[in-house]
């Protein structure tokens, strides 16, 4: 009986640091992404998945939060590894400047971006406007008060020569800038979004929009001072009475990635996920427009060395 007793607890013995070697091999990782009703959380969340069944011992959790700012700082403390946010408030927490004046967030870096979020700037048909040269002293929404809209209308502006106190300045939602455009209380507003955008469409069936082009030397301009702007185009008929293409201005959604985490965790995490594309643009349509190409763009805070080992082999990177 004593024997049977010592043999049992020796296999309970071994069964528990089996279990303990399986444990301590699972990765557990947070990925922040936004609010349970926006595009961050859903696409993080096709991200988390592909990681988890791809990669073995990988339990990556999705976590809704409240978007770019929270998220990089989540990242910072320690209590995110990854996030999904905008490539220009990444900018300013990395070099502390804009929203983050003060406060350098330098435990973040790049995994890569992901899609654009373009800058739309619509105007009432009855405006007059042809320009971002043409705002001044007419009635602008610029966002919500200390928003990335509103940072993306002050520098577009700036490149056109103009500063807020050139025009009679208004923090709105989208709903509100549309309604405001619709009502006759604004000339015009600045969207920051994906395309299209439901308040712009709204407006363009109701009381019809005109959108205003950013494009030659001052597109030129404004993207070589702040290098995570991206030229993209708004393709014609994307709103109603649109009829032909808009060059614009974009930022992007960006994975980023703690700086703490180690370089062959990052890089198989990459390749699994830009090896998997077509399983990404199937679980979110957001997916679609992911590529390895265009992820080395739009990029001003640095690379995580994984993520950049995957794009030299690419040849993406030098």
């Amino acid at each position: 009986m004593k024997k049977i007793l010592t043999i049992s607890a020796a296999l309970l013995a071994a069964a528990l640091i089996f279990s303990g070697c399986k444990g301590s091999s699972q990765k557990d990782y947070i990925l922040a992404t936004g609010g349970t009703g926006g595009t961050y959380y859903p696409f993080g969340g096709a991200i988390a998945n592909i990681w988890n069944t791809k990669i073995e011992n990988m339990n990556v959790t999705a976590q809704a939060t409240g978007a770019s700012a929270e998220n990089l700082r989540l990242i910072n403390k320690g209590e995110a590894e990854f996030a999904t946010v905008q490539n220009d408030v990444m900018d300013y927490a990395f070099h502390g400047t804009d929203m983050f004046a003060g406060e350098k967030l330098e435990n973040v870096m790049t995994i890569g971006t992901m899609y654009p979020e373009v800058i739309q700037i619509a105007v009432s048909e009855n405006s007059g406007i042809k320009s971002v040269a043409d705002f001044k002293g007419k009635r602008i929404s610029v966002g919500d008060a200390g928003s990335g809209v509103e940072f993306n209308a002050k520098q577009i502006l700036e490149g056109y020569g103009l500063t807020f106190e050139d025009i009679k300045k208004s923090n709105l939602s989208f709903k509100e800038s549309a309604e405001g455009i619709q009502n006759g209380t604004l000339d015009g507003c600045f969207i920051t979004a994906g395309v299209p955008n439901s308040a712009l469409q709204e407006l363009a069936f109701t009381a019809g929009l005109i959108l205003i082009p950013v494009s030659g030397p001052e597109a030129d301009a404004i993207c070589s001072k702040y290098s995570f702007y991206t030229q993209t185009t708004i393709p014609g008929n994307t709103y109603k009475g649109t009829n032909t293409d808009t060059p614009a201005l974009a930022i992007k959604a960006t994975l980023a990635v703690s700086a703490k985490l180690d370089e062959d965790t990052v890089y198989q995490m990459t390749k699994t996920l830009f090896e998997n594309l077509d399983e990404l643009g199937q679980a979110h349509a957001k997916g679609k427009e992911v590529s390895a190409q265009a992820a080395v763009t739009g990029v001003s805070v640095p690379f995580h060395p994984g993520a950049e080992k995957y794009f030299k082999e690419l040849g993406l990177l030098k």
